[in-house]
């Protein structure tokens, strides 16, 4: 039994080498990767954010569990004790079960994107946490085995990675292909300009969950990314910038960046 368990632990995932060091030294702060930050305590992933997805607040006000200025009530009177969940819950704003599940729909959901592949190396700010609080921690290799099987099931439903961030269009007739409802949703907020993140952050829902019906409606042939040719020349319809001939001022950069990362 105990090779057993042995034998799964070495075969389970190793997505960020530097997130398994972590955990294995029971580190506490934010790990911060290109496309996403995960929050660890004890080692533990607690909270994960990326741009790609609908956070947490999103979920909750979107999906009916709470309305919108309950929730900034709870930041602004919990969020400098970092105890905005417990005080939802203890506030009767949000069932204990609701906000645990969108909880970890929210984290999962961020560290599938915050995971991606990337050569931009990622960073550590040892005791940095989330004004979300506890909530529900997660094992890093939970983590990273349900983010390579969200991986594995996108690829087995259509192999073309482009669905996921380039702006959709439209290809086929619904009529031609049965839709659920559900996926009828997402394909009506397709309409030549909006991505994947786009149509979740609209309709409130797990971008994980949109990616899956959009690479459905791809293998049906109903959508398809729109050709580079054309997105570029959408853009240069809409708006015509100046040339830009001065270098930035990266030293200065780099302070708001760390301004904003400390706020």
């Amino acid at each position: 039994m105990t090779a057993a368990l042995a034998d799964e632990t070495a075969a389970a995932p190793v997505l960020s080498p530097m997130l398994q060091r972590l955990a294995a030294e029971r580190a506490t702060g934010a790990l911060m990767r290109d496309r996403g930050t995960l929050y660890l305590a004890d080692g533990e992933v607690v909270h994960a954010e990326s741009p790609e997805t609908p956070g947490i607040d999103i979920l909750l006000t979107r999906g009916g569990a709470l309305r919108r200025e309950g929730w900034w009530d709870a930041v602004a009177e919990a969020g400098a004790g970092r105890r905005v969940g417990r005080h939802l819950v203890d506030s009767g704003r949000v069932p204990g079960g609701a906000l645990e599940l969108c909880h970890l729909g929210a984290l999962y959901d961020a560290a599938f994107f915050a995971l991606a592949p990337t050569r931009t190396p990622a960073r550590f700010r040892y005791g940095v946490g989330h004004w979300i609080g506890p909530v529900r921690p997660v094992p890093v290799d939970a983590v990273q085995r349900e983010t390579l099987r969200r991986r594995e099931l996108l690829d087995r439903i259509w192999p073309d990675a482009a669905v996921d961030t380039a702006p959709l269009m439209r290809t086929g007739d619904p009529a031609d292909a049965p839709v659920p409802p559900g996926r009828r949703r997402v394909l009506g907020h397709v309409d030549g300009v909006r991505t994947a993140t786009a149509i979740a952050r609209e309709l409130g829902r797990s971008a994980f969950h949109v990616l899956v019906d959009l690479r459905r409606l791809a293998a049906a042939g109903l959508v398809e990314p729109v050709p580079p040719t054309a997105t570029a020349a959408a853009g240069a319809d809409r708006i015509a910038l100046p040339e830009v001939t001065a270098d930035p001022d990266v030293a200065l950069l780099r302070r708001l960046r760390d301004a904003l990362e400390a706020l």
